[in-house]
């Protein structure tokens, strides 16, 4: 690292606290309060969130890491109970983001870098079971449905969704698209990945949510079902697609992934808000971090430290 970016991240700090110390300052004054992001529970979401608390501790700010549902979240946002969540996904948060910040309480601050995708998803092993697939089509088969099926759904498929929290509308989907499935939840982004996992080691059937960036579809060959492609009106217009009496008859939305905060951020912590506006990682990144957790049992403070530590060039400019 330069000395030049050495002594600007040092001026920063020391400034910061000098400003946090008048107790006559102007109102641009950076406050001592703490700065409370949002912790979810998939490991992704726990890295970048942990990132980014980290950057700003290097600028001097405090920071607290709250536990919080990742939809129900916006109310703590709107109301500034909570400040920062690093991670709204396009596929499935984009209603509900959408919403908070039409009320002026709550900003976008912009994507952060990375894309998502998160769709239905089947082992390579499935297609000779159901061979129709990729084509959403094959699962309204009798045939495919029951390739789906375990004992408790049986002659339905079964379609492991996400937690519950994660939203998604598969339940409408299912509904929408009339596929004799039935939508069971894991409880945990972990079970899901452990019941996906040994369900593959055995060639056992399984229909699941998978999303991107993560290791899964790195790992494990499969492919993603094909439906019909998403727009707004799918969502919004039950007379738009195949099924003219409801909503959902298409696939999930892919996009951005973003960064947003308490609208009050802005002045409370402008140092902090630039920051986090600055922040951005890419798929790739992210992937290979998720992985050293998840696969290489490598805690998620141990991977942030690593990253911290090799990238601190790239970092420090975003709290000059």
């Amino acid at each position: 690292m330069q000395l030049g970016t050495t002594l600007r991240r040092t001026s920063h700090a020391l400034a910061l606290a000098a400003a946090l110390a008048l107790p006559g300052a102007a109102s641009a004054q950076e406050s001592t309060d703490a700065i409370k992001l949002t912790l979810h529970d998939w490991t992704g979401q726990l890295i970048t969130t942990q990132l980014m608390g980290e950057v700003l501790k290097k600028a001097g700010y405090s920071v607290e890491y709250v536990q919080a549902d990742y939809l129900a979240q916006f109310a703590g946002l709107e109301s500034g109970d909570l400040h920062v969540a690093m991670e709204i996904w396009e596929t499935t948060g984009r209603d509900a983001m959408d919403a908070s910040t039409a009320t002026g309480k709550v900003e976008n601050l912009g994507p952060t870098g990375m894309k998502a995708k998160e769709e239905w998803w089947y082992p390579e092993y499935m297609k000779e079971k159901c061979p129709g697939l990729p084509n959403w089509e094959a699962l309204k088969e009798e045939a495919c449905a029951e390739a789906f099926s375990i004992a408790e759904t049986a002659p339905k498929g079964r379609y492991l969704g996400g937690p519950v929290t994660w939203g998604g509308y598969d339940e409408e989907r299912v509904e929408a698209l009339d596929l004799p499935f039935e939508v069971i939840h894991a409880g945990t982004d972990a079970a899901l990945f452990a019941e996906l996992e040994s369900a593959y080691q055995r060639e056992a059937p399984i229909l699941l949510w998978i999303y991107a960036p993560h290791w899964a579809p790195a790992k494990y060959k499969g492919e993603w079902v094909e439906f019909p492609e998403y727009t707004k009106e799918c969502y919004e217009d039950a007379s738009w697609g195949s099924n003219p009496d409801a909503q959902y008859d298409c696939g999930k939305p892919f996009g951005e992934i973003w960064k947003v905060s308490w609208s009050g951020l802005k002045n409370k912590w402008p140092g902090a808000y630039e920051a986090i506006k600055a922040f951005t990682i890419n798929n790739d990144e992210m992937g290979a971090m998720i992985s050293a957790v998840d696969l290489d049992g490598k805690s998620v403070e141990e991977v942030v430290g690593n990253w911290m530590s090799e990238n601190e060039d790239r970092w420090s400019k975003w709290i000059e």
